[in-house]
């Protein structure tokens, strides 16, 4: 067990860990703790910035996303937005953002909108059967922070990337990736919670045993006990403030392993009932148990919240400075948890058909509370002298305008987080000018990563979205 000695006079180095059997729990920001980059003999700095991304494909109903005025953003928000409202103040929307044309691709909306959205550049038309698109600007940022970090950048998703179809050629990775570690190169993202808990418990892979084997697993019950143990000596070396906060975050740790382990219990209490086997004392006349799968499991809004607490985990113990979340791929995705099946991509072409608009507005509403779940977490928790939300930017979006008439012209965006106070949040912007490019450049920016070019198609930065109008 790492556990190390303090006094009032010396700053815990901010990477250190509460280790046991192989396995790491990052701790979370006390006020006895310092940055990794502090350099000695000066000042602390303030807590870095964290950089977020969380996508949703088709695009908005748009007289439901947009506030009406810029006076009713906080008082009045639009349906979509009402999960937000107790954060609106720390949020900034701007209308007028357009998205990358796609010609020649004209074919290939669905192929383009995720591939684009954090590139703002089109695949090579010479090469359509191969990944060769830019590197994208999760990992322009993770380039720049990730040596300051255990995990450079930490991918996420919901539904695995698989999607087979080829719109005008293009290669079928470009339907289901957003992260691109170089121009041909796609990044992974995570789809199992209890995997990417491993990953922030640093549990080596390739020493892990297979699933279930209780001797290799980081998160075997006695494991996690005895790092989380290790955490009381330290607990008795640390001022008041800073016990109430270790107390908070392993008791968030231990409700995360919690949910984890009840949504485990479920999916194997439904894989016997439908062998037939009786595993449990419920009634015979009980339902039987929900069968959770990913992406379109019944309680799709658990796996959902469980992947944005490991978000906040993995930031607030600066296991990472930046992420993705692909909340969903284009596409074959349906929400009966909303009381309907239909997939998510048939009902964008509504053709303005009441029933089909309300279930689009619907399926919005409930991506957007996901998000709003996060960053109201973050709101919660104190860091430095505000909170984690106010040292991140967050940023939630489609990479259409209207699924009905694959229009891209003004792509739906919510920022959260004042970016460490680079960014005017409590806003929305009714008169945008820019395109998503630019959008990404001045993100980057307000983050402190220095950017040798713009991000695909930005000529500028836009200005009016930052502190000041820096």
């Amino acid at each position: 067990m790492n556990l190390f000695s303090l006094n009032r006079k010396q700053l815990l180095d901010r990477r250190t860990c509460l280790r046991g059997l192989g396995a790491s729990l990052a701790l979370p920001l006390l006020e006895t703790m310092g940055w990794a980059e502090v350099v000695k003999g000066k000042a602390a700095v303030k807590p870095p910035v964290r950089l977020g991304f969380m996508y949703m494909p088709h695009g908005v109903i748009m007289d439901q996303f947009w506030p009406a005025t810029a006076e009713s953003f906080l008082t009045a928000p639009p349906p979509a937005l009402e999960s937000l409202r107790p954060v609106l103040n720390q949020c900034l929307l701007m209308k007028g953002i357009s998205g990358i044309p796609i010609a020649p691709f004209n074919g290939a909306p669905h192929a383009l909108e995720l591939s684009t959205w954090l590139t703002a550049q089109l695949p090579d038309a010479r090469q359509r059967n191969r990944i060769n698109i830019a590197i994208s600007a999760d990992q322009i940022a993770a380039n720049y922070v990730g040596a300051l970090t255990a995990l450079p950048s930490l991918e996420l998703a919901t539904m695995p990337q698989t999607h087979k179809e080829n719109q005008e050629g293009l290669n079928e990775g470009y339907y289901s990736h957003c992260s691109f570690r170089s121009a041909t190169q796609a990044v992974p993202a995570e789809i199992n919670p209890r995997s990417v808990l491993n990953r922030l418990f640093n549990q080596d892979a390739a020493g892990a045993g297979k699933a279930g084997d209780s001797k290799t697993n980081a998160l075997d019950q006695s494991m996690l006990d005895l790092v989380i143990g290790g955490a009381k000596e330290l607990r008795r070396k640390l001022p008041q403030d800073d016990q109430h906060k270790l107390d908070e975050y392993l008791d968030s740790v231990r409700a995360v392993e919690r949910r984890i382990a009840a949504i485990e219990y479920r999916q194997k209490e439904a894989a016997l009932e439908k062998a037939g086997v009786s595993s449990s004392k419920r009634k015979a006349s009980d339902s039987p148990p929900i069968e959770i799968k990913i992406p379109v499991g019944d309680k799709r809004s658990e796996y959902m919240q469980v992947m944005c607490d490991l978000n906040v985990l993995a930031f607030q113990t600066d296991t990472t400075r930046v992420s993705t979340y692909i909340g969903s791929t284009p596409n074959g995705v349906s929400y009966p948890e909303l009381g309907f099946k239909d997939e998510h991509h048939s009902q964008t072409h509504h053709n303005n058909q009441a029933e089909k608009v309300g279930k689009v507005a619907a399926i919005t509403a409930f991506n957007i509370s996901q998000f709003a779940y996060m960053v109201k977490k973050m709101a919660s928790l104190r860091e430095g002298d505000g909170t984690l939300l106010d040292n991140c930017i967050m940023m939630w979006g489609s990479g259409l305008e209207d699924g009905n008439k694959h229009s891209r012209e003004n792509l739906p965006f919510i920022i959260a987080g004042k970016g460490g106070g680079s960014i005017n949040t409590g806003r929305f912007l009714t008169e945008t000018k820019g395109n998503q490019g630019d959008l990404l450049t001045t993100l980057l920016a307000c983050a402190g990563v220095p950017l040798d070019r713009p991000i695909g198609i930005a000529t500028k930065q836009i200005t009016e979205m930052k502190a000041n109008g820096a």
